[in-house]
Formats: C-alpha cells, structure tokens, sequence
C-alpha cells in the first residue's frame, strides 16, 4: 500500500496551522510544527526538517501576525515574515516541494472601490503588509512552483479573533461601538483550510485571493454575530477615526477570487453561512 504524501505545516499553532492540522481528511499526512519545533529564522533548521520529512508540499503559515506591535518592532515583524519565508522557499524547493505561502489583504493600500483582483498593483500602507510582501517577492524569487494564497478577516476554532472577541466583550459590556467604515471579506478558517488542500494537489501555480463569498463591515459583522449566538448588547457604529489603531487599516480590501474562476475552483461559501455552522459549533 503506497504512503500517503506528507505535509509539512509550518506556524501550527495559529488559526489556520491548527485548522490544517486537525482538519479530517485521508489524503495527506499533515505534519504540524509550531515555532518552538520549528525556528524558520534558521536556514540549517529548515533545511533539517525538510530533508527529515521529505514532504509533498509546504504550507507556510507560520508569520509575524501583531499588525500594531509591527510598527513600533519592523525588524522583528521582517526578520520572520521575509527572511523565514525566504528560509522555507529555499529549503521546499531544494527537495521539490510545492510551497503555499498564506499572505493577507495587508499587501494593498485599501484606497479601492472595487474588490482587488490577484494582478492589481500592491502597496501596503503598515509595516506588517510590507513585511509579508517582502514574503511573497521572496517565494517568486527563490521557489517556482509556489501558491502565494491572500486571505482576510480569518475567523475558526483555534485561537484569537474576531468573532470570539465580540463574543467575548459582549459577557463584559451592554454596549459596544464596532467600526463601520471599513469593509473586507470574514473567511472561515475551516473553508480555507479546505480549499489549501485542494489547491496543493494541482499545478495551477501563482497568486490567490480566498476568502468567504460577500462582504461587510466589521460593524455588520458583529451584528451577524450576535444575532447568529443569541447574544442581546447594544451596538453602535462608529468610524476609523474614532477608534485609532497604531497601524492603519485598510478601509477596503474586498479581494475577487478570479484566479479561482479561472482555475476552475468553486467559490468558498458566504461568510454569514460559514459565520453560522462557526457559531453553531461553539
């Protein structure tokens, strides 16, 4: 009986990492490794597990994600998100392993009106965005059978976001005030995850936006989730300017899944739907 193909995951630990990791399947042993299994800051490191594992495919989702810390720690937020990307694109492609590299809606400036396809000029306005575009340029450079997968808004079972930190407000507060004037895609991690292994079977190489269909405002978002969870607190809309972040965030970064399209992939479902069985498992 012929092995299964192995995996390597890198960033274990995080959302998606776990997702990935925990995920049932029969196609692939996935082998997860957090940052304390793995340091992608060190060459020999990652040239070490991978002639160890030997795997089919990477899927990089190990990074420097602390958008505020980023721009008072740029070093720290570079030295992980382009110099252990570069570490883990020169170690797959020297045993021939396909690399997905996770980026992120961060790598654009926000200022458009219409959802961003995979070929719109970036231009990331915070060093966390700069820092994983450093991460992209590295994959094209170094790595030619990469999929470079921009996300957003990611939300699932495994650790801090969104949804659990309305959730979670809301037990300490009647009343939240929830930015309305910024507007992306809520992507489920378990979708994701998903649609990453499909996409590492194929050869339809190149740069991907993924996300749950629809879009929305945080404002919006925290509506959905409170109304799906049963959850009674009052929300108020508030703008950006009202509610200052260190980084700035992009007040619109709606991605089209066009490469999708093109590749022949279905869409993810909505958001409110994959909001809904998130909601329904907790």
């Amino acid at each position: 009986m012929r092995e299964k193909p192995t995996i390597v995951v890198t960033g274990a630990n995080g959302q998606l990492g776990r997702e990935l990791v925990l995920l049932e399947q029969t196609g692939f042993t996935v082998v997860g490794l957090s940052r304390n299994e793995l340091d992608i800051t060190d060459l020999s490191a990652c040239r070490q597990i991978m002639n160890e594992y030997y795997p089919y495919a990477v899927i990089h989702c190990g990074a420097y994600t602390a958008v505020d810390k980023a721009e008072s720690e740029p070093d720290e937020a570079f030295r992980i998100n382009r110099d252990g990307t570069n570490n883990i694109a020169i170690s797959s492609h020297e045993i021939g392993a396909k690399l997905i590299y996770i980026s992120t809606d961060y790598v654009f400036d926000g200022k458009s009106t219409i959802p961003y396809v995979e070929t719109d000029a970036v231009d990331p306005v915070t060093v966390y965005g700069s820092s994983k575009l450093a991460g992209e340029e590295a994959v094209q450079t170094i790595h030619p059978n990469y999929f470079i997968v921009r996300t957003s808004w990611v939300f699932g079972q495994y650790g801090n976001n969104f949804v659990n930190t309305m959730l979670s407000l809301a037990e300490q507060h009647k009343s939240l005030k929830v930015v309305s004037d910024q507007i992306g895609s809520p992507t489920s991690t378990y979708d994701l995850a998903q649609f990453l292994l499909q996409l590492v079977e194929t050869e339809h190489y190149g740069i991907y936006h993924v996300s749950n269909s629809g879009s929305c405002s945080w404002y919006d978002f925290a509506i959905a989730i409170f109304a799906e969870s049963g959850v009674s607190v009052d929300v108020e809309a508030c703008t950006t300017e009202q509610f200052p972040r260190p980084a700035a965030r992009p007040a619109y970064s709606v991605m089209a899944h066009r490469q999708m399209e093109l590749n022949g992939f279905q869409p993810l479902r909505d958001w409110r739907e994959a909001l809904h069985d998130y909601i329904n498992k907790l």
